[in-house]
Parts: structure tokens; C-alpha cells; sequence
């Protein structure tokens, strides 16, 4: 810790130092005001992530939830069609919050499905590596208060959570999910909902609801300085639409019979509104459901209610978080500070296609942790609801597959920034990246380089916020991607593709993603050449940010089941003592009944 303290000072005192020395004129004139860091006037920075949220799922984006707070900002600011994001949630927070590739920033995946061959690597500590500066600690070295509500789950121990990484108060739930009515687990690799404020663990309250939970816990922490004082940075990470996917009765009923008609007719209609607002271009094929995807008409009524049903919840919970997002909003122009505030909206992924409860084991385990999942209160406080495979990849639309993959509909994902320095009713088509946020937001603050810490990955978008022309990256910048095997390099217009088991076959595959979008027409056979030149980009990718081979026959899902089992190990162990310690002295008791019983009289 004290290490990287250290680097983390030694980095921003030489970014001042490089500073001011750059305002020294040719006589030597001191420049000294640029050292007073505390007095710096950039804008507010609020930076709000959704958890699993589609490209579409966002009203700006021709999505079904009501998002009438978001889409005013989208109005007012600038919507991005070609960002791309990690198909999973730490790699996307550790290049949000870094600027920097996920395995250099040393969070190439998830611990859930870490194989036991990269524990330990460089790049595989799923933590933020010490010499990692993050965008809290380059904005409080210009003077910003550090604000944080939401999940982290980029790191546990001592410094490693967000008071450990450059933010002044914080909220942080520790886990890659949890339930949002209770502090309690989702699955059983947890056996809590870990949750911490400041560093210390905390004791939440007995009954809740997430979004509402962290917008209030971050207006507060903004609260505790009086308005224009200090500039703030606030990074709300909401856990909507993570499964538990739940929501108040009040949002989820707005929704009763919107999804009757079956994820077909809801991928069907994203694919007819992408078309019509350009996300699709009109004469583009789009592929269809995964072969072993469920007939709609071949569900009994009970199973279709129960799913359309769950798609009312996630439409509800997206619409909760809205209007919790609305309450910030109105506190921020009550305050007198919305007109300079920026505000990043975005997901961490495409949409989450797991289905909890029908894993082996699962009801025992919900009915220890009062779950249930049935149609009456679905949703609600007690519920464990999912929306599953099918509806993820209607979700996904125009994109194919969703989160853990790196086909469009698992890495395509929404954008918006509005505020301060952004050019009112943009549209920004060009491929932009999860890393261009923090270099974007570092150079919107004015803040200075810090040349000792390694260097960003991403590009400052401020350019093009701000009215400008042109690609933000040049047909010759490749673009690589990795996560768990799953990997992807853009080109230009251009995308080479491996998806691994279950679904992928591990091939390599090439698409022009601005023409085909879907990626229904492989061009490996038609156009060699550019293959084998990409696949030599990917190549020096891996080399530079230092990507691990995945151990054979590695499955992404038999991982997890493998490390829940070893998660769990212990009180299962512990349970079975228990038991066997319990029929011994049963049986104990019985042979000395029986014994009493032959005693002679």
C-alpha cells in the first residue's frame, strides 16, 4: 500500500511540476498560481453506469423504458452509435475508471471465472495494479471532491476498494451484484452482500431499493460541500439491470402486456427501429436466435406470462433508475450547479443472458436465502428474477449474441455525454472505446499529464464533443479486445472475431461491422489478406498488454460452476460435519436405549 501511495504521489506531483514548468517563460518567470491545485473551476463530472443495459434499452435509443430524464440529456448533449465497451463488468470498470487496457490495468476478467492457471498473473489480479492511476486520483490532484456510490468489484482488500483509489467518500458494494431490496447475496459464490462505505465495512439497512439507495447516499456525500466551493467528480454505478432483475410494482405495472407478444416480435421491432434511426443500415441482414433458442408459440401460457412478466420488471427497472437519476438532477439545479455539470451515461455490457435459478442446486439454496421465482411478486423483495437467454439476444438487437461475448451485441453498448463543453444534438458514428472516458474527462477538467504514470490507451473525445469532424480513430488504428478467451480487433471498418465454447467454436472470423453490423457474412475466405493483417494486429496486441492463453477445453460457464463448488467448499464441509456429528450422537443415544432395553429386570 505504502508503494503504491508512493508511485501514485511521485505521478501527480510530476504532472504539476510539468505543469507549471510549462508556463515558465524564456526569462525564468515564476508560475507559481498554477500549483494551487484546490482552486481549479472545471466542471462537475458525473459519470453514471448501468449494469447489462443493451445498446436500445435507453429511450434516446428507441428502447421500451420510459427514460425521460436521460433523454433530455441525450437532447442536449451528445449520443455515441459506435461505442464499444469489454463483453464483461470489471474489465469495462478497470478501462472506465483507468484509460487503460484492462490487462495492464490488471483486471482482465472476473474472479467467478478465473481459471486456477491465471490466478496470480500479471493482469489477472482483478484489482487496479498500483502504478494504475485512476480518474479519482488525477481529478483530486486538481482539486476535485471524489464521490463514489454503486458496485466496485474491482478489488476487496485494504486499498483496494475506492478510498484506496482516489475517492474522498464512497458507498461501495463488493461484489458483481446483489440483491436490490436487502443487503443480501444473489448467487452462492457470495455468502454476503458485502457492502463498505468509505473502506469500513458498513451495516446497510433491513429494507431498501438500490437506485433510490445509491442516488441518495451519492446527493449527500455532494451535499457535505457547499455548492461551487470545489468542482466534484461522482461515479454512480447503479446495479440496474443486473439480475436480481427487480423494480417497485409502480414501474414494472406501466409495462403489463408490452412484451405479450414474445422476444421474437421484440427483436423484430429493435431491428425495424435501428433501421429507421441509423443504428442498422436499411439493406443490412441481421442475424437470428441461437439455434437452441426457445419457439415462443411452443410455451405453455403459464411460461409465457412468467417471462413476459420479467421483461415488464427489467423495463421497470430501468425506469426506476430514471427517475432516481431524475431526483439528482433537479438536486443539482436546486443547487445551482446542473448548467456545470457533465454527465457520462453508459453500460458496462450488452445484456445478461444467465438463468440462476434453474442451476443444479439453486432452490435449495433460494429457499435458505428467501428467494422464490413465480409470477406473483416477481420483481418485488424476495424475488430472484432473471430475463434469460432469449429475451438477451431480442435485447441485443441489432447486434448477435449479448454480455460474455465479443460479437456486436456484447461489446456495442450506449453513450451519452451532455453538459459543459459538449456541442448540443450531436450524433458521434465513428468506433470509440471504453478507455476514451477517462482521457476525455481528464482533458474537459484541464487537468495536467502525470508523465510518470503509464500512459493511457484511450483517446480524448473532446474534439468531436465539441463540434469537430472526422474519425476518432484512423483506418489504420487497430483496436484489440480480450476477455476470457473471447477476443476481437477492430480495423477501420473492419472486426476479426473468436468467440470460445459454449457458443463460439474458437475460429477466427471477419466482418465489415459497418456494413454488417448483424455479423452475418464472414469475409475470412474472400479477403485472406486482411485476415492475416489483423490477425497480426491481434497478435502484438496480446504481446503488449500481456493476454494469457486460456487452459484447453476452457468453458466460461463450467468455470463458474467449478468456482462456486470451491467458494463454497467450506460450509458445505462445515454442513456435512454438522450432520455427521449429529447422526453419531443419534446413534449414540439409540444403542444406549437399546442397551437399557436388554438390561435384565
Amino acid at each position: 500500500m505504502a508503494r503504491k501511495t508512493a508511485r501514485r504521489k511521485l505521478a501527480l506531483w510530476a504532472g504539476a511540476a510539468a505543469g507549471a514548468l510549462s508556463l515558465l517563460g524564456a526569462e525564468g518567470t515564476s508560475a507559481a498560481p498554477a500549483l494551487k491545485t484546490t482552486e481549479r473551476t472545471g466542471p462537475n463530472i458525473i459519470v453514471i453506469l448501468f449494469d447489462d443495459v443493451a445498446l436500445m434499452d435507453l429511450g434516446a435509443y428507441g428502447g421500451e423504458a420510459r427514460t425521460l430524464n436521460i433523454d433530455a440529456l441525450a437532447r442536449r448533449g451528445a449520443l455515441f452509435t459506435g461505442y464499444r465497451t469489454s463483453p464483461l463488468c470489471t474489465p469495462s470498470r478497470a478501462m472506465l475508471l483507468t484509460g487503460i487496457d484492462s490487462h495492464r490495468a490488471g483486471a482482465a476478467t472476473i474472479g467467478e471465472v478465473l481459471p486456477p492457471e491465471h490466478r496470480d498473473r500479471p493482469g489477472y489480479a482483478l484489482r487496479i495494479q498500483p502504478e494504475i492511476l485512476t480518474l479519482a486520483e488525477r481529478l483530486r490532484g486538481e482539486g476535485y471532491r471524489t464521490l463514489m456510490a454503486g458496485k466496485w468489484h474491482l478489488g476487496h482488500g485494504p486499498g483496494e476498494l475506492p478510498d484506496g483509489q482516489g475517492f474522498d467518500r464512497s458507498l461501495a458494494m463488493d461484489a458483481s451484484g446483489a440483491d436490490n431490496w436487502a443487503p443480501k447475496s444473489y448467487m452462492p459464490y457470495y455468502r454476503e452482500a458485502p457492502w463498505f462505505e468509505d473502506g469500513r465495512p458498513v451495516r446497510m439497512p433491513e429494507s431498501f431499493y438500490s437506485s433510490d439507495l445509491l442516488v441518495d447516499r451519492l446527493t449527500r456525500y455532494i451535499d457535505e460541500s457547499p455548492a461551487g466551493q470545489k468542482p466534484f467528480f461522482a461515479y454512480l454505478a447503479l446495479q440496474a439491470v443486473h439480475i436480481p432483475v427487480q423494480a417497485p410494482a409502480r414501474f414494472s405495472d406501466g409495462y403489463r402486456g408490452r412484451f405479450d407478444a414474445g422476444w421474437e416480435a421484440l427483436r423484430d421491432e429493435r431491428v425495424d427501429k435501428a433501421r429507421r434511426n441509423g443504428l442498422l443500415p436499411k439493406d443490412a441482414a441481421v442475424a437470428g436466435f441461437s439455434p437452441n433458442a426457445r419457439d415462443w408459440e411452443a410455451l405453455s401460457p403459464e411460461e409465457r406470462r412468467m417471462a413476459a412478466r420479467s421483461m415488464e420488471v427489467y423495463a421497470g427497472m430501468i425506469e426506476a433508475a430514471d427517475s432516481a437519476i431524475g431526483r439528482l438532477i433537479r438536486r443539482l439545479e436546486a443547487r445551482g450547479e446542473l448548467g456545470n455539470t457533465l454527465f457520462v451515461i453508459t453500460s458496462d455490457n450488452g445484456p445478461e443472458p444467465s438463468d440462476p435459478v434453474h442451476q443444479r442446486g439453486m432452490g435449495l439454496w433460494m429457499r435458505l436465502n428467501g428467494y422464490a421465482w413465480r409470477e406473483e411478486g416477481l420483481g418485488g423483495p424476495g424475488s430472484l428474477n432473471f430475463i434469460g437467454r432469449e429475451w438477451a439476444e431480442a435485447l441485443a438487437a441489432p447486434g448477435r449474441r449479448y454480455k460474455f461475448y465479443v460479437s456486436e451485441g456484447g461489446l456495442r453498448a450506449p453513450l451519452i455525454v451532455s453538459g459543459p463543453g459538449v456541442a448540443p444534438g450531436r450524433r458521434i458514428d465513428g468506433l470509440t472505446f471504453v478507455t476514451d472516458v477517462t482521457p476525455t474527462l481528464v482533458d474537459l477538467a484541464g487537468a495536467r499529464p502525470a508523465p510518470e504514470a503509464p500512459a493511457m490507451d484511450g483517446l480524448s473525445l473532446r474534439s468531436v464533443l465539441a463540434g469537430g469532424e472526422g474519425p476518432v480513430r484512423g483506418s489504420e488504428t487497430p483496436l484489440g479486445i480480450e476477455v476470457s478467451g473471447n477476443a476481437a480487433l477492430y480495423r477501420g471498418d473492419y472486426k476479426i472475431i473468436r468467440d470460445m465454447p459454449p457458443l463460439g467454436d474458437g475460429r477466427w472470423r471477419l466482418y465489415d461491422v459497418v456494413r454488417d453490423p448483424g455479423e452475418t457474412r464472414d469475409l475470412s475466405a474472400a479477403d485472406p489478406g486482411r485476415l492475416k493483417l489483423m490477425l497480426a494486429d491481434y497478435a502484438a496486441y496480446e504481446a503488449r498488454v500481456g493476454v494469457a492463453p486460456v487452459p484447453e477445453g476452457y468453458d466460461m460457464q463450467r468455470q463458474l460452476a467449478a468456482n462456486v463448488l470451491a467458494r463454497q467448499a467450506p460450509t458445505l464441509l462445515a454442513a456435512a460435519g454438522i450432520a455427521l456429528l449429529a447422526m453419531a450422537g443419534a446413534g449414540v443415544l439409540l444403542w444406549r436405549r437399546l442397551r437399557r432395553g436388554r438390561a435384565p429386570p
